[in-house]
């Protein structure tokens, strides 16, 4: 009996648990129409796809990236959704420089209500190949960028005692990739910079989100950078980036996002095989190792083009393109990626 009265003792104390997360998040609810979204990287790929979603929803949109002539086609690209878009070169490496463009956003449309740091850089190849300067640029892309930015929207935002931050890590940040490791090992400092940044923000009323997609059907393909054996890399890389049981479109993935970003969850995992790999390697995580170990005798060893590095457009094989990478080939001009 007393066992009996436990379980249901837990059981009440859980749901009583979840019910009131359920009324925390429905009253953290957040309304996208009329506010001010920055989006850094917001001119091609899941930037892009991101802004015209948020578009739709009524909001006033800051796009930032290092290329004008892809801003004013991203700029055009939202025409149709009749919603005030500014667009500011900027790199976000450069702690200056974003001091600059958060002042021009900001004078433009007086506040800045939710900033989503996108903003990076994908480089595939053995370890072998990579170098210093690759980890820097990595690093630089994917943990100084978004705290620059961050630090910059912060003090507006603690001010009005509101504001969301999303931050858009990866798979790679909660298990670290073969053949990827400058971005996963820069992808998992922006995890811990994001949570930590959530932890210490709430009690300023700045709800933090970090994201970690799967392989996702951006386009983006061609314009990562390859080294090595760059054509075999690009060709398993591409491959694997376009199959549907293995990667999820940019479409349902921004959805995702700005759901999570309304109700200011803490972390989003998109696609179902990232969610089962996140899950196994929090319990498993030698297991998990030596599968990846393995893997990674399967995938093309140094040599090639060795430390010089290529886009994915210049390593065209017989096998990418082809009907293997049909559907992210399809969101190249969809996505302003060619």
């Amino acid at each position: 009996m007393k066992l009996r009265n436990r379980i249901v003792l837990l059981g009440f104390g859980l749901g009583a648990v979840a019910a009131a997360r359920l009324l925390a998040r429905n009253r953290r609810e957040f309304d996208f129409y009329g506010k001010t979204v920055l989006i850094t990287g917001g001119s091609r790929g899941l930037g892009l796809v991101l802004a015209r979603q948020l578009a739709a929803h009524g909001a006033r949109l800051a796009l930032i990236a290092r290329n004008g002539a892809e801003l004013e086609r991203a700029e055009l690209d939202l025409k149709p959704y009749g919603r005030e878009v500014l667009t500011v070169v900027c790199d976000v490496t450069d702690q200056d420089a974003v001091g600059n463009m958060v002042r021009k956003v900001r004078d433009h449309f007086g506040s800045i209500d939710v900033l989503i740091n996108n903003a990076g850089v994908i480089e595939v190849g053995p370890m072998e190949n990579m170098t210093i300067d690759d980890y820097e640029e990595a690093m630089k892309s994917h943990f100084w960028a978004p705290l620059y930015v961050s630090n910059a929207v912060l003090p507006e935002m603690r001010e009005r005692r509101s504001g969301r931050i999303v931050n858009i890590s990866s798979i790679g940040g909660k298990i670290s990739i073969p053949h990827m490791l400058p971005y996963s090992a820069s992808k998992h400092a922006l995890v811990g910079l994001s949570e930590g940044m959530r932890n210490e923000l709430i009690k300023d009323g700045i709800y933090v989100t970090t994201v970690c997609p799967g392989l996702m059907r951006t386009g983006s393909h061609v314009n990562a950078q390859f080294k090595g054996q760059n054509r075999a890399e690009f060709t398993l890389f591409s491959i694997g980036n376009s199959l549907p049981f293995s990667s999820i479109d940019a479409q349902t993935s921004a959805s995702q996002i700005i759901e999570a970003c309304r109700y200011g969850d803490a972390e989003l995992v998109i696609s179902l095989p990232a969610q089962i790999a996140t899950t196994v390697h929090g319990l498993f995580p030698g297991i998990v190792s030596d599968i990846f170990g393995l893997y990674n005798r399967c995938l093309p060893g140094p040599g090639g083009i060795g430390e010089a590095k290529v886009s994915g457009r210049e390593s065209q094989s017989m096998l990418s393109p082809s009907i293997l990478t049909s559907l992210s080939d399809k969101a190249i001009p969809q996505n302003n990626e060619g």
